[in-house]
C-alpha cells in the first residue's frame, strides 16, 4: 500500500514539474509570437506602444486631478479658510455648504482647503482632522458613521450594529484626547443632496449634536435643504459660499495649464483648447466637459495615428461623450421610462407635435399591455426633464381650449436610437 503511494506521488510529480518547465516556456513563447497564415505576429502589447501618443501623462486631465493651483477659485477657498480658520484657535468651526453646478470646482476647492488646513496645522498646537466622504458611495447615516469611525481608527463594521452603537461609538472618539487636546473634525460631505433624499436628514442630526464637529455640505443643488427638518436646521446653521460657472476664458486657463502637464510639447493646434473651451462654456461653464473634450480629443488622434490634436477631433469626441452619456444614463432607467422615451422617439421621427395625450397613446402601443398609469406618465417626464434627456413647453391653445405642455427630446435622435435598442 505504501509502494503503491510512493508510485502515485513520484507520477504526480513529475507531470507537475514538465508543466512547470515545459508548459512555461510554451505559454512565454505564445505571449511573445502567434503564427498566423505563415506569419509571425509579435506581441499585440509591443505593436501598440510603440505607436506613440500625443500624450506625455494623460492622468493631469482627470478631473479628480487636484493641481497645486486652482485658476479662478482664489475667492472661493480664500471663504472657506475664513470659517475654517478658527480650527487653528482650537474652536470648532461653523457649519459651511458650498453650492455650484457641475464642474464649477466644489470638490477641488474643498480638497485644496483640507490640504491647506493640514499643512498649517503642522506648526500648531491643536488636534485637527478632516475627513471627506462621497455621498454617492456612502448613502445611509450608518454608513457614513462608520466610515468615519474606520478613518479614525475603529473598527467598526458596515451592517450588524445597531445605529445607536455606531453613533455611540462615534461620539466616544471625542470623550478622549490626544495627547491632551481636544480634537476637532471637520467632515465633507460631497453631494449630500444624495445622502439627504436617501437616507434623510439624521446624519445632519447627529453631526450638529456631536461636540467639536464641523460639517461641510457640497451640493449641486440650491434646494437641497427642502430635505431638512426644522428640528435639525435649528443646530445647522451653515454659512453658505455659491461656486459660479466658469467663463470661456477661465476654462481656456484651465486647460492650457492641464494641457502643459498631460501633451506632448507641439501636439495640439491652436484652436483645440479655445473650441473645447466653447463648448464646455455652453455647458453651464463645466470644466469636467471641457478636460473630458480635450483628454477624448487626444485619445481619437492616437487611434487615428496622429501626431496633432485639430479642431475636427473636438467635434468628433462632443459626438463620442455624448453619445456615452446618453447610452449609460439610459441603460440605468427603469424599463417604463425607456418606454416613454421610445414612444417620445417614434413621435418626433413620425414629426408629430409630442403632447402628452398623443404620448399615452403611443406609450401604450410601445408596451403591448404592460403599461402604467396615465397620471404615473407626468412622474416619468418630470423625471425626464430633469436629467435632461427631454422638454417641455406650455403652450396656450386659445380662448377657450386651455393649455397644452409640448414634449421634445433634448439629445439627437440617433443617438437615443442606439441607446434604447442597444439595452
Amino acid at each position: 500500500m505504501n509502494y503503491l503511494k510512493l508510485k502515485i506521488f513520484i507520477y504526480i510529480t513529475n507531470i507537475y514539474l514538465h508543466n512547470k518547465i515545459f508548459g512555461k516556456l510554451a505559454f512565454e513563447s505564445i505571449l511573445k509570437f502567434k503564427h498566423i497564415g505563415g506569419d509571425f505576429m509579435s506581441n499585440i502589447f509591443d505593436n501598440l506602444a510603440d505607436r506613440g501618443s500625443v500624450f506625455k501623462d494623460k492622468q493631469f486631465l482627470d478631473h479628480r486631478f487636484l493641481p497645486e493651483h486652482l485658476p479662478h477659485r482664489d475667492e472661493q477657498i480664500t471663504s472657506i479658510a475664513k470659517y475654517w480658520i478658527e480650527a487653528l484657535n482650537n474652536v470648532t468651526p461653523s457649519d459651511v455648504t458650498i453650492y455650484g453646478k457641475t464642474g464649477t470646482g466644489k470638490t477641488a476647492a474643498a480638497k485644496f482647503a483640507m490640504n491647506q488646513l493640514k499643512e498649517a496645522t503642522s506648526s500648531k498646537d491643536v488636534y485637527i482632522r478632516t475627513e471627506y466622504i462621497r455621498c454617492t458611495d456612502y448613502t445611509t447615516e450608518y454608513q457614513v458613521i462608520a466610515k468615519l469611525c474606520q478613518q479614525m481608527g475603529r473598527d467598526v463594521p458596515y451592517r450588524g450594529w445597531t445605529k445607536a452603537e455606531v453613533v455611540n461609538t462615534f461620539r466616544d472618539i471625542f470623550k478622549k484626547t490626544a495627547f491632551g487636546k481636544n480634537m476637532i473634525l471637520i467632515v465633507v460631505l460631497d453631494e449630500i443632496d444624495i445622502l439627504l433624499k436617501n437616507d434623510g436628514d439624521g446624519i445632519l442630526y447627529t453631526l450638529t449634536r456631536t461636540d467639536n464637529v464641523s460639517i461641510l455640505s457640497i451640493s449641486n443643488y440650491v434646494d437641497f435643504k427642502k430635505f431638512i427638518k426644522s428640528r435639525v436646521m435649528s443646530s445647522f446653521r451653515d454659512r453658505e459660499i455659491v461656486f459660479p460657472p466658469y467663463g470661456a476664458q477661465q476654462l481656456v486657463d484651465i486647460l492650457q495649464e492641464r494641457s502643459d502637464l498631460s501633451f506632448i510639447n507641439d501636439s495640439l493646434e491652436n484652436d483645440v483648447i479655445p473650441l473645447c473651451a466653447a463648448m464646455a462654456a455652453k455647458e453651464e461653464g463645466d470644466a469636467r466637459y471641457a478636460l473630458d473634450l480635450l483628454r477624448t480629443a487626444g485619445e481619437l488622434a492616437d487611434e487615428k495615428e496622429s501626431n496633432i490634436v485639430y479642431g475636427a477631433l473636438v467635434r468628433e469626441a462632443k459626438d463620442k461623450i455624448e453619445h456615452n452619456k446618453i447610452t449609460d444614463l439610459i441603460m440605468t432607467l427603469p424599463v417604463q421610462q425607456q418606454r416613454v422615451l421610445e414612444a417620445i422617439l417614434k413621435l418626433t421621427m413620425d414629426k408629430e407635435e409630442i403632447t402628452s395625450g398623443k404620448l399615452y397613446e403611443m406609450y401604450e402601443e410601445v408596451s403591448k399591455g404592460d403599461s402604467v398609469s396615465y397620471r404615473r406618465i407626468f412622474d416619468f417626464i418630470n423625471e425626464l426633464e430633469m436629467l435632461g434627456i427631454i422638454s417641455t413647453n406650455t403652450i396656450s391653445r386659445g380662448r377657450g381650449k386651455g393649455r397644452t405642455n409640448i414634449i421634445s427630446l433634448q439629445c439627437d435622435n440617433d443617438i437615443l436610437e442606439h441607446a434604447l435598442y442597444s439595452t
